[in-house]
């Protein structure tokens, strides 16, 4: 079902963000309109599982689904079909391993390997090990690898250890949040593209000699403000404040401003999923379509997780 949520409130609406003007709140008040699908996009039910939506935008967990048991094409398209409706998939109760993990992955494309990140058992695993000090880098809104030439289509997230409490993760709707964009927000941004460099996000992790040895590598890229879903066919907001550095032909301080109103837009509650985990839990993510934040709040338990992702297209 298309579904459609209105908060209302009594909230005046705002005065209009002029180009030459700070942005004077992170996040517009008033009602918020939410689609989960395209506008004329059917919603068809879905026979091979049962689907159990979290809320009425982002997020849903599958049930009916064995991960260790071969997925067929036909089981493969409605699993699809829901990470395109949902933009966020869940499983629980599924005891697999690195392995099975990957094979699943790779139903969907090619592997992708992070050089920046600890390996788990194969190169292709992300290996995410924290405990002790509460120091962590996954505790902000972002997306990942926006600093490729092509990021990530998605990405499949499993606990290899869960800590007691805390430890959620939490993703939003980056369509939603374009669509709830003022409308000269939406003009000012329109064709506009935006830098994306890896430094940024790894400049607090990295010594200086590994971000050097890397930066020929990885040089900065521009990325549409506003990408087009490659199958959705929705307008979807595309910067992130771990790797957008400046918005292509403005102001440097014109820049700053808008960015920083746009990277605001992913912290509206009404855009979110929030997924507490549990052990042999799995995440399965559209990366095109959301940002994510792994919530740092388990000192001095330990958080291990391991993703893969899938290769994906150049944002257009």
């Amino acid at each position: 079902m298309n579904m459609v949520a209105t908060v209302n409130t009594a909230v005046p609406a705002p005065p209009r963000l002029r180009e030459s003007a700070a942005v004077d709140t992170a996040l517009v008040e008033g009602p918020r309109t939410l689609h989960r699908l395209a506008d004329g996009a059917p919603s068809r039910p879905y026979t091979r599982f049962e689907v159990r939506p979290l809320g009425a935008l982002i997020g849903a967990e599958i049930h009916g689904v064995d991960l260790r048991e071969d997925i067929d094409e036909e089981l493969r398209a409605e699993l699809h079909r829901a990470l395109l409706e949902f933009k966020v998939i869940f499983f629980r109760d599924q005891p697999i391993d690195s392995d099975r993990q990957q094979r699943i992955a790779r139903l969907w494309g090619e592997l992708e390997t992070n050089p920046f990140i600890e390996q788990g058992d194969d190169a292709h695993v992300a290996r995410f090990s924290k405990g002790g000090a509460p120091a962590g880098y996954e505790n902000v809104w972002h997306t990942d690898v926006t600093w490729r030439e092509a990021p990530a289509m998605g990405a499949i997230l499993r606990l290899v250890e869960v800590p007691p409490m805390g430890g959620d993760t939490l993703w939003a709707d980056m369509a939603a949040a374009y669509d709830n964009l003022p409308q000269d927000v939406k003009d000012r941004i329109e064709g506009r593209t935006a830098v994306h460099d890896v430094i940024p996000g790894f400049v607090r992790f990295l010594d200086e000699d590994r971000l050097l040895q890397w930066q020929d590598r990885f040089p900065p890229v521009e990325h549409p403000v506003v990408r087009i879903h490659p199958e959705t066919g929705r307008k979807t907001l595309f910067v992130n404040v771990s790797f957008t550095t400046r918005i292509v032909g403005l102001p440097q301080q014109e820049s700053d401003e808008l960015l920083r109103f746009l990277f605001q837009q992913a912290h509206a509650p009404e855009f979110q999923v929030r997924f507490q985990w549990e052990a042999n839990s799995i995440a399965f993510w559209d990366n095109r379509a959301t940002q994510h934040y792994a919530v740092n709040d388990y000192h001095p338990h330990r958080r291990v997780a391991e993703r893969v992702a899938i290769v994906g297209d150049r944002p257009f």
